[in-house]
């Protein structure tokens, strides 16, 4: 079935319900979409392109697409502690496939439902399958996460699904490219977590005022805390066996477990820095969101990034790992290939 811009536009993406929730004036339709902003308040905004090829693989399953595609830029308001308000979307299609469109609308939509997101217009153009969206939330003026928070002494904390860890979407990753096997159980459940991350939201508006600084994992646990201490001005430690991690990450090689957890990239989970003494409530108030949070080193004085078997090595002046053992973070035009075999 032959489907027009704007007769997709109509029937996948127009939601008459979006304008009742009183942060859209005007929806898409016409030269710009019009928004209600309350005094008081500042508008986090954040915007993502996902690259067939680059970003995910051509067999990915539609619907999974649209729910990542939205599920990275949610996560970049969780990072700042932010509420989900308002979207854009933005397709690039080589062609407009109903039954493939519908799959990824509806995928897109169940997660903008679950978050209360808007959709608030975008764009459909002719080209290589490329996917954009650009999210806005709101927080309270001065309270926003930011990466430049960290201060010296702060523990430093990952969020991770309850009972797992952070490096299986990375794993997922070497499955496709066969560098690693994993039976049917563990490549499904590491393929969800590339596929489907579950943006934490909630846990970066519970620890809004509690946490000093924040950033999603998108990059990579080293590459994305690198990004929070030159912001901050500061240096760290982190303690690889304190480094939440899956059964299916925990069985691979030394070499391959490196690679997940330092240096893989589509966590989508939070990496936060707060004070020592907050320790009790930091665990507590994840603990309400359904999360893990896993303390896993601390910032120090000085600059750059220093990796110990375990918080007694970095306590005790032994020799951090040397450098060479720490893999770098995705970067897109120096990094490493993020989508896989047919990347």
């Amino acid at each position: 079935m032959a489907l027009g811009e704007f007769e997709l536009i109509e029937r996948l993406f127009r939601r008459p319900q979006d304008a009742q929730r009183g942060r859209v004036a005007l929806g898409g339709g016409d030269d710009c979409a019009l928004l209600t902003v309350q005094p008081g308040e500042q508008w986090a905004v954040s915007t993502d392109t996902l690259v067939e090829g680059r970003h995910f693989l051509s067999t990915v399953d539609p619907q999974a697409l649209g729910h990542k595609a939205l599920a990275v830029n949610l996560s970049d308001l969780a990072a700042c502690g932010a509420q989900p308000q308002v979207c854009t979307l933005n397709l690039t299609l080589p062609r407009a496939d109903l039954a493939w469109l519908e799959a990824f609308a509806a995928g897109f939509h169940a997660l903008a439902d679950a978050h209360g997101l808007v959709l608030a217009g975008g764009d459909t153009t002719g080209g290589p399958l490329s996917i954009t969206v650009t999210v806005m939330g709101t927080v309270p003026q001065g309270a926003a996460l930011l990466r430049s928070g960290a201060r010296e002494g702060d523990d430093l904390w990952v969020s991770h699904p309850l009972g797992e860890g952070i490096g299986d979407a990375r794993l997922a990753l070497e499955v496709f490219r066969g560098g690693t096997g994993l039976d049917r159980e563990g490549f499904d459940a590491v393929r969800r977590r590339m596929e489907r991350p579950e943006p934490r939201v909630a846990l970066g508006l519970a620890l809004r005022g509690l946490a000093h600084a924040a950033i999603d994992l998108s990059d990579g646990l080293v590459g994305d805390l690198g990004h929070v201490l030159r912001a901050s001005g500061v240096g760290a430690q982190l303690w690889w066996s304190a480094l939440p991690r899956s059964p299916r990450v925990a069985a691979q090689p030394a070499v391959l477990q490196r690679e997940a957890l330092l240096g893989g990239g589509d966590d989508y989970e939070l990496l936060l820095a707060a004070a020592a003494e907050d320790r009790a409530e930091m665990a507590a108030r994840a603990a309400r969101c359904g999360v893990g949070l896993s303390r896993i080193g601390r910032v120090v004085a000085g600059a750059g990034l220093q990796v110990f078997d375990d918080e007694a090595a970095g306590a005790s002046g032994a020799a951090a790992w040397p450098a060479k053992a720490l893999p770098v973070g995705f970067d897109h035009f120096l990094g490493p290939e993020r989508a896989g075999p047919d990347a």
